[in-house]
């Protein structure tokens, strides 16, 4: 079996509060786009050898440090699945970019083991599955452009979410999100919970796309790798409508008003030394199966 695990960018994402534990509350308006990852998920039926992972990007891990390992051997545990899997990754979300690669694959491998195992369980329960792996994994279950607060696990899912084309930039610099929000520090201003009740009010007109995108990371982010901002510089001056780094970064991506410009855009943009760029679009559903 084959999946396909969408990427996701963040349309605006504000820091709003923080527990006790340490956690950052955020909102957010997070939505999947056409950049994927493949997950291949085999029944090896070898119970001496339950559960391998392998990917060739040098960066991911095979073992129990792969959040897909542990998304697998959580969902077996749960189902009391003693078979075998062989889970295959093959990556193509850049890592450590703030586009959800590694929690994608994670929700890719608790939907793909469901289906092979034909076991009888709900979304609702794969997402309570999915907080324990990380906050991001809830929403790529069903993969719907939603609102997350909380931590990144209360969603509301978003209806008639526009299908921007969009380019993306990754400038090859990986980003540990706990680096980030570490950073923050208690002198954070945060963002009043009763400013973002409009959040979702300019999402369907590009053209007011501006007062949306704002990323309370960036102060963190961009202060120590200034090459982000000035890519978010460059895809406004490649005619983007609005530009922001998605997540704790460091990918940034330009959101435009129709196909033409950003294939215009990404033709320009993808010349950019040492930066990988993407042509995409939203989707509206994140998790594919492959025949």
């Amino acid at each position: 079996m084959k999946i396909r695990a969408a990427a996701k960018v963040n349309f605006g994402l504000r820091i709003v509060g923080k527990r006790k534990n340490g956690y950052h509350l955020i909102d957010t308006v997070i939505a999947p786009v056409s950049l994927y990852d493949e997950i291949e998920i085999i029944n090896t039926s070898d119970r001496s050898r339950r559960i391998t992972v392998v990917c060739r990007h040098r960066d991911v891990p095979g073992g129990p440090g792969n959040i897909v390992y542990r998304a697998a051997a959580l969902f077996m545990a749960a189902h009391g699945i003693r078979s075998g899997v062989r889970i295959n990754i093959n990556k193509q979300i850049p890592v450590g970019s703030g586009l959800g690669g590694g929690s994608a694959d994670a929700a890719a491998t608790l939907i793909g083991l469901r289906r092979l195992f034909d076991v009888p369980t709900s979304d609702e329960r794969l997402m309570r599955l999915a907080v324990s792996l990380g906050a991001d994994v809830p929403f790529f279950i069903k993969g719907h452009p939603a609102r997350a607060r909380g931590i990144g696990e209360r969603l509301k899912p978003l209806s008639s979410f526009p299908r921007y084309p969009l380019v993306i930039l990754y400038p090859g610099i990986p980003i540990s999100t706990a680096w980030v929000y570490g950073q923050l520090g208690e002198d954070l201003k945060l963002t009043k919970q009763t400013a973002n009740t409009s959040m979702t009010a300019h999402l369907r007109s590009v053209g007011k796309l501006g007062k949306l995108l704002t990323n309370d990371l960036e102060r963190v982010t961009l202060a120590k790798y200034p090459r982000i901002g000035s890519l978010k510089v460059r895809l406004l001056q490649e005619g983007a409508a609005a530009a922001l780094m998605s997540g704790s970064g460091s990918a940034v991506f330009g959101v435009f008003g129709s196909k033409r410009k950003a294939q215009q855009a990404f033709r320009g943009l993808r010349k950019e030394e040492g930066v990988q760029a993407f042509l995409a679009h939203v989707l509206t559903n994140g998790i594919d199966t492959i025949p």
